[in-house]
């Protein structure tokens, strides 16, 4: 295996996953993973142009910000590509109207979105909304569609909190699919189109840059198919057993090792 100094060359943007690379969320706020906020101070201290890419969807980006800089990390909202902005934008340039299959953390996103008489279904991390009675509703909104349309914010089958691996959206999405009998489309990792905007916020070709996640599915294998670079680390949902990187991806140090002599790669 080639050298990270080679492996990195002609890096000049850095894509970082928030949950699980740089804190486990849970009760209270949840807990910065150990060394990752001196690495996050350390990474925008350099050359490097960096993007925060989450597929967070029970929170605004405005409330998962102030969680972060609570927990001592350099982070504006401005700087984060999530996928609740991204799935309004879809809205209304397709004039459609959501059901909102959603966790009420993420609401306020959708303040200024149509929701009378819906025509179609956005579903996201909804915790404990994920109902039946919320399940059977989105599946009658969707078959009563003369062409049915499921937007899913990510499509991740877990995460991790600090109580504990937690289910994520994907299971659910995929439920809908199969009753049905649609395909949904995902605004958010792996979504190429959502990396490619998180590339254009920071002014990088895809070569250029890499992506720095736990979820060898939504991080490493989404930035390989745009043509990008990708580091998985070894906390959040990471599972040795499990885990395994593809061509082009490698599995990179824990965010406490970062901060130490192997980040330096990534600015001289």
């Amino acid at each position: 295996m080639a050298p990270w100094g080679e492996r990195l060359a002609g890096v000049r943007g850095v894509l970082l996953d928030i949950s699980g690379v740089l804190y486990d969320s849970g009760a209270g706020g949840g807990t910065a993973i150990a060394g990752s906020v001196e690495a996050v101070a350390r990474l925008k201290g350099s050359r490097l142009k960096v993007r925060f890419c989450t597929n967070e969807s029970q929170k605004s980006r405005a409330e998962l910000v102030g969680q972060l800089r609570r927990l001592g990390f350099d982070i504006s909202e401005g700087e984060v590509t999530a996928p609740a902005p991204a799935a309004c934008q879809i809205l209304k340039e397709r004039g459609l109207r959501p059901y909102l299959l959603i966790h009420d953390g993420v609401r306020s996103e959708f303040g200024q979105i149509d929701t009378s008489n819906p025509n179609c279904v956005v579903i996201a991390d909804a915790g404990e909304s994920f109902s039946y009675q919320n399940m059977n509703n989105a599946f009658q909104v969707l078959m009563e569609l003369e062409n049915p349309v499921l937007i899913s914010l990510g499509k991740g089958r877990y995460y991790k909190e600090t109580s504990g691996l937690m289910l994520d959206v994907g299971p659910y999405m995929k439920a809908l699919e199969y009753a049905c009998g649609i395909k949904a489309e995902v605004v958010g990792k792996p979504s190429p189109e959502f990396f490619k905007s998180a590339l254009q916020a920071i002014g990088v070709e895809a070569h250029q840059a890499v992506m720095i996640g736990d979820d060898i599915v939504g991080d490493v294998g989404g930035a390989q198919r745009c043509g990008m670079r990708a580091l998985q680390v070894r906390t959040g949902k990471f599972r040795y057993l499990s885990d395994s990187c593809g061509p082009g991806s490698f599995a990179g140090p824990d965010a406490e090792e970062l901060t130490g002599a192997n980040v330096h790669v990534l600015f001289y």
